[in-house]
């Protein structure tokens, strides 16, 4: 890889990007993703025409990021940054829109992909991320999906369990920081929540809200990570807590205990405790347990060995981590947190800075690398 070639070609790069696009700042963040995927690709497959290859693959994002953009200006315009809680005011159709992209045409995941793009505002990428495929697979499905539905008549909605994935990965990837997405996501679960009586619908409005409640304590002041356990609780949102536990109480009540529900469960365990030395970790792996059996997720499972590790050591959470993929998305992170808590920090530091080579959210990657340096000058 002639890294000299790269950085001789951004200048000429950058210049057809703002010329088609008017947007420098887009356009420089669009050649420096197209710069990491050249990193990837080139040393296995180097293009005959580097510069028309970087100028192709930067346009891709630019376009990408531009549309994700203008999509969320316009949720932004329909509601404010934070949800209110209690009954939804008024409605509007992109709800209505949610159902008729999961059409029964569809197989649901390609119905999520397809919504999520459509529909969410997400990116290829972002959709990628979030089932764990490559970006070419993700866009061979959503291309797919768009065929499939191309002849069809859109008179028959999709069902309720696909509209709840699609919403589910929306709030995430707004939770994420990423895209402001989060608000628009809760809207739309009130307004599902309001018409349709499910103990999942409920379940997942009270897993927003939680999750929603812990907003403002997730970033320092510098603009850094901060993780749950040295969160601020007294920044949580005591409201917004207070009305998740309600809805999934009732939810509960029901005795038809699903994924989201399970999920609220745990975050509600979290919420609960003054501090987080005084988490119920035990019965949070019980939870994490239904929900094993519920998902089969590999995410889930990864989650676990977290919770099995504060519950019953961290030599238990690195067994239970030793049964599961090392290419998961933050399994190096899980490993660095459990092996410096059972005292290996060189072990953890290596980790950590694997982990942070293979983050793709920057506040994640920049709160890896700190604690790779932190364990690194001891």
């Amino acid at each position: 890889m002639d890294e000299v070639l790269l950085r001789s070609l951004i200048p000429a790069v950058l210049g057809v990007l703002v010329r088609r696009g008017g947007d420098f700042a887009a356009a420089e963040d669009a050649v420096q993703d197209a710069l990491v995927e050249a990193l990837r690709v080139w040393p296995a497959d180097p293009p005959r025409d580097p510069k028309a290859w970087l100028v192709a693959v930067a346009w891709r994002r630019f376009l990408d990021v531009a549309r994700a953009d203008t999509a969320r200006r316009r949720r932004e315009d329909l509601v404010d940054e934070e949800p209110a809680p209690g009954p939804v005011p008024g409605v509007d159709d992109t709800l209505q829109l949610y159902f008729r992209c999961a059409h029964p045409s569809l197989t649901p995941s390609s119905a999520v992909a397809l919504t999520l793009r459509a529909v969410g505002g997400l990116t290829t990428r972002q959709i990628a991320r979030a089932y764990l495929v490559p970006e070419a697979t993700m866009a061979q499905r959503i291309s797919r999906a768009k065929r499939t539905v191309s002849g069809v008549r859109f008179d028959q909605s999709g069902d309720v369990a696909t509209v709840l994935r699609v919403l589910y990965l929306v709030f995430n990837e707004g939770y994420s920081g990423d895209v402001d997405l989060a608000a628009e996501a809760i809207r739309l679960t009130r307004q599902l929540a309001a018409v349709v009586d499910h103990p999942e619908v409920a379940g997942l409005l009270a897993l927003m809200l939680l999750h929603h409640a812990r907003r403002a304590s997730r970033i320092a002041p510098d603009g850094s990570l901060v993780p749950l356990a040295a969160q601020d609780r007294r920044r949580w949102d005591t409201g917004l807590i207070a009305e998740g536990v309600r809805i999934l109480q009732a939810a509960l009540a029901r005795d038809r205990v699903g994924e989201f529900q399970a999920q609220a469960a745990v975050a509600a365990l979290h919420a609960d405790a003054p501090t987080a030395a005084e988490t119920d970790w035990v019965q949070i792996v019980e939870w994490y347990d239904d929900l094993v059996r519920l998902t089969d997720s590999p995410v889930v499972r990864l989650n676990r060995a977290v919770a099995v590790g504060e519950a019953d050591g961290p030599r238990a959470g690195l067994a239970a981590l030793a049964a599961l993929d090392d290419t998961l998305p933050r399994h190096a992170a899980v490993a660095a947190y459990l092996h410096e808590r059972d005292g290996n920090p060189e072990t953890a530091a290596r980790l950590y800075a694997e982990a942070a080579r293979r983050a793709t959210n920057l506040l994640e990657r920049d709160h890896l690398t700190r604690q790779a340096a932190r364990l690194n000058t001891r």
